[in-house]
């Protein structure tokens, strides 16, 4: 391409290309046509008024500018942000004045002529601001509360519905926007106009732009390469071999990823991706299907990391915890109180138990079993059949030396997991320090809790696929050549599962941005209840903010300082004593965080389902559909044979044999019988 300058006008023409090039310029031209005229219809920044960026009536020079938030909630308080612009001798920009706003007067702290007033709205109405003489007023029209739930539920019911879960989540977030939009002042038409290109300018960029959904995007995509590259140098294929001989069946080789799921307990993301890549090829070769892999990584993944001593949830927990009883004044530190309530912890430890009484029997049920017998019987619809060559896993195509050395694999593999502990470590050291006061186990559960794991997990990888290809170079089994096609090739079977994750996280923006969770909780707690009833709707709301927003994180962060201060109210206004109080309130700390963990299992859009569905290479909507009733069935033991009981005063040395004998019998019952298979 030349640049030709005329008469001043700047002009590009094409000099000698070559006819293909011609032909694909050609053939493409309509689509390129087509492009550009939606980019020019497309209007600039459709969702201006996303909180950060706001929006509202704002005129330069203006004696009185009001400026409101792109989008008002019914009964949420917002921000309204006020600007006076008169002569000092007229208005003190740095003093207090009354602001009367719908005729409610407020007084003001004013800062270089600006202030910032809180405002609610609990129905469509005139906003007015008066300040002396100065006045100004808008219609507007606060969205109904109750609408923040459409966008994950319409998301959740077309994913499970449908069983294709790039439209569902594509239409969720569609339907936020459209909701924001219509209620922002755009007629029917032209908010979902509008709303379909703010899904990708507004939402999926800002899901992008949050550092730690890129370290996920990241870690995803290096341990995907380095799973492509240990697969192609016949790493993976040793690992086999020697797994092999210990896990002759579907039962040993089960029993191994749940063990190593359990061993491998410091964090959730990287449990997940690296048992599930690592055990895969073994399970494949045993015929056990790629829903039960998926279902024993995703089920030994956060329930352990989330009640572990030393993990990367313990730091957040801990906040979360703090915040809760900050207004309370107990008398007890947060870590005495997560402690205190792992006694409580029925879902996490009974989800564990039950996987291995699953794998113990050879029994299961609903649409698992099914799963399951097509896996055993080689079925044409099997998952294992149908996922197996576009996972790459059924057949290694090893360079050089065929005999499968299984070092190649397993160093790489413990690099990652060694690299992240010690990233934990360094980033917590770096964080809080050593307490020469505090005890191993303190010192230990406080650094871990302080790391920054995004970093450590970040390292951990990169230094797992260099140390791969280093091993695949040095010993002549891969050129370095071949070693970056494996590792691209690698990213390349991550990229469906990412493009997942980006729109579970443009929907959990949108929930947040709607106020789905304070929807929830405010519609629960405002029902009168007893104290001993609390725990239980905890872990029911936890389990439906969870699910809803496809965040257990998330769900700790809002629930935890909104419902340990209402239980321990409602515990001293029915006029329990101490003991029992502060029984049921360590039994609803125990209940936020498995409920957390509960929606977060059932969730379609939850991020570390979809990456258990992604480090197994099983179908998303099918590890969904194949885990739901397990979920559910532990967690409704839980909540009625052991969180109610509980309340009332049953010990945990009685309730946990009891939860785990009912599982046993549920799954001995309940469960159908699978083949054995002959390898």
């Amino acid at each position: 391409m030349q640049k030709v300058e005329s008469g001043g006008i700047v002009s590009f023409c094409f000099l000698s290309l070559p006819p293909a090039f011609e032909i694909g310029i050609m053939k493409h031209f309509r689509l390129v046509v087509i492009i550009l005229l939606l980019g020019m219809l497309m209007p600039a920044g459709t969702i201006a008024g996303t909180p950060e960026t706001g929006a509202g009536e704002e005129i330069a020079g203006e004696p009185l500018n009001v400026v409101l938030p792109g989008i008002i909630m019914r009964d949420i308080p917002f921000d309204v942000n006020i600007e006076v612009n008169l002569p000092r001798e007229q208005f003190d920009p740095n003093g207090k004045h009354a602001v009367f706003i719908n005729g409610i007067s407020q007084m003001l702290d004013f800062s270089n002529g600006q202030a910032v007033a809180r405002v609610t709205l609990k129905h469509p109405e005139d906003l007015s601001v008066r300040i002396d003489a100065l006045t100004w007023q808008k219609p507007v029209t606060p969205i109904p509360l109750w609408l923040s739930v459409l966008p994950p539920l319409i998301a959740i019911l077309m994913a499970l519905v449908f069983k294709e879960v790039y439209t569902a989540l594509f239409v969720g977030v569609l339907v936020g926007t459209f909701i924001i939009l219509f209620y922002g002042g755009q007629g029917f038409f032209e908010a979902l106009f509008n709303g379909f290109f703010a899904v990708i300018d507004t939402y999926v960029l800002h899901s992008l732009a949050n550092t730690d959904h890129l370290s996920i995007i990241i870690f995803s995509m290096m341990i995907g390469g380095m799973v492509g590259i240990i697969t192609r140098n016949g790493g993976m294929r040793g690992i086999v071999k020697i797994l092999s001989r210990h896990a002759g069946d579907a039962r040993s080789g089960q029993l191994a990823t749940w063990l190593m799921g359990i061993l491998i307990f410091f964090d959730d993301y990287a449990n997940t991706l690296v048992v599930g890549n690592t055990m895969r090829p073994v399970t494949d070769r045993l015929r056990i299907s790629r829903e039960k892999l998926s279902y024993i990584v995703d089920s030994t993944a956060a329930p352990v990391a989330s009640i572990a001593f030393v993990t990367t949830w313990i730091g957040a927990e801990l906040s979360y915890i703090q915040d809760g009883i900050r207004t309370i004044g107990l008398n007890e530190t947060p870590y005495d109180i997560f402690l205190n309530s792992l006694q409580y912890a029925y879902y996490p430890v009974l989800a564990v138990i039950f996987i291995f009484f699953l794998v113990w029997e050879r029994r299961d049920f609903g649409p698992m079993y099914k799963a399951e017998l097509d896996a055993r019987t080689f079925a044409e619809n099997s998952s294992i059949r149908t996922l197996g060559k576009k996972a790459g896993c059924e057949e290694d195509e090893n360079d050089g030396e065929n005999d499968g050395r299984w070092f190649n694999a397993l160093i790489p593999v413990m690099v990652v997991v060694g690299g992240t502990i010690a990233g934990l470590v360094i980033t917590g050291l770096q964080a809080v320090g050593w307490s020469d006061t505090a005890g191993l186990s303190t010192n230990l559960s406080n650094i871990i809790g302080h790391a920054d794991s995004f970093k450590a997990l970040l390292w951990s990888s990169l230094a797992g696929v260099a140390v791969a290809i280093l091993l695949s170079v040095s010993q002549r089994i891969l050129t370095l050549r071949k070693s970056i096609d494996a590792l691209v090739g690698g990213f390349q079977t991550m990229l469906t599962a990412v493009l997942i994750l980006v729109l579970a996280w443009s929907i959990a923006l949108i929930t947040q941005d709607l106020h789905t969770a304070e929807f929830i909780s405010t519609s629960l707690i405002g029902f009168n209840f007893t104290p001993f009833l609390v725990p239980a709707l905890t872990f029911l709301l936890a389990s439906m903010v969870s699910f809803s927003t496809g965040s257990s994180w998330g769900t700790m962060a809002i629930l935890y300082p909104l419902i340990l201060p209402a239980s321990w109210l409602i515990c001293t206004e029915n006029g329990l004593d101490y003991g029992t109080s502060i029984s049921i309130f360590h039994n609803v700390v125990s209940a936020v965080l498995a409920g957390s963990v509960l929606g977060d299992h059932c969730s379609p859009i939850s991020d570390t389902t979809i990456l258990s569905s992604l480090a197994s290479s099983c179908n998303h909507i099918d590890h969904v559909r194949t885990q739901m009733p397990y979920a559910l069935t532990v967690g409704a033991v839980g909540m009625f044979i052991g969180t109610i009981p509980a309340a009332y005063g049953a010990p945990a040395y009685v309730l946990f044999p009891v939860n785990i004998l009912i599982l046993y019998l549920i799954v001995r019952f309940a469960g159908r019988k699978l083949p054995a298979v002959s390898l």
